[in-house]
């Protein structure tokens, strides 16, 4: 007769609980974790490709190319090579949007409105976005804008310029640089803050308009002149202090003209 033999129990061990099972999103934060670091990295790529007024950057291949409305091929160095003083970014998300007005609309015809003075000292102006060249096109005719729209459906030139958002967007803003390379300008804002960032600097430059330059040269011509005379006429009529008073008074008032800018 075999004699059955009642199992001996495993001891219980109260001071260790119970393990849990094994959770599928438990078990894959490992992969988590990497996957936030990669994030972290490409974050710290973005960042240590922005920009700051005052830095002096390589133009040379920065942002890649780039075309115009009219399909042109063109790069940043290109633009500022070209350009007298430097070049004038401007991005926006998007032309306008048919069937009301947009902030990019607003913004491009604020350059536009502002376009001779903005560019007094020099400066070129330039619209960026990733717009197609046919919808650039269709938006520089129909607001009559004077200036070149940059295609970049890529954004690489945005992205260089530190105005592309993660993941996809374009950040509205403006993009300032001198001839030398050096960043003038790299803030973001609205249609009006963007033009009144590079307003700024135009009358903080130190280099005059054409215009400026032009009347500050003839003034200077036209007192030098007035010199001469003076000293022919105390050479003819004689070196006397009646003669002297009256060179002296029309001298002043040759000078009060032009300091008022009157005709002389």
């Amino acid at each position: 007769m075999v004699e059955l033999r009642k199992r001996r129990e495993a001891p219980s061990d109260a001071s260790q609980p119970p393990q849990k099972k094994s959770n599928p999103l438990t078990s894959a934060k490992p992969e988590s974790e990497s996957s936030k670091a990669a994030t972290s990295s490409t974050d710290g790529a973005e960042k240590a490709n922005s920009l700051a007024v005052g830095d002096t950057i390589q133009l040379e291949g920065l942002g890649g190319e780039v075309e115009t409305q009219d399909g042109e091929k063109t790069n940043l160095k290109k633009l500022v090579d070209e350009s007298e003083s430097g070049v004038v970014l401007f991005t926006y998300p998007k032309a306008s949007t048919p069937g009301f007005l947009t902030l990019g609309t607003t913004q491009a015809c604020l350059f536009r409105d502002e376009f001779s003075p903005l560019t007094a000292t020099g400066y070129s102006i330039f619209g960026l976005s990733s717009d197609s060249p046919k919808s650039n096109t269709t938006f520089k005719t129909k607001q009559k804008l004077q200036y070149t729209l940059l295609c970049d459906p890529n954004a690489t030139l945005i992205t260089a310029i530190g105005m592309r958002k993660a993941p996809k967007g374009i950040v509205r803003g403006v993009f300032v640089v001198n001839k030398d390379g050096r960043v003038e300008a790299v803030e973001p804002g609205g249609p009006a803050a963007t033009v009144e960032v590079v307003r700024k600097l135009v009358q903080s430059s130190g280099v005059q308009s054409s215009e400026t330059v032009g009347t500050a040269v003839q003034a200077e011509e036209m007192q030098k002149d007035e010199g001469d005379k003076a000293e022919s006429k105390l050479a003819s009529e004689g070196d006397t202090d009646g003669n002297r008073a009256d060179v002296a008074a029309e001298v002043a008032d040759t000078a009060e003209k032009l300091d008022g800018g009157a005709d002389v």
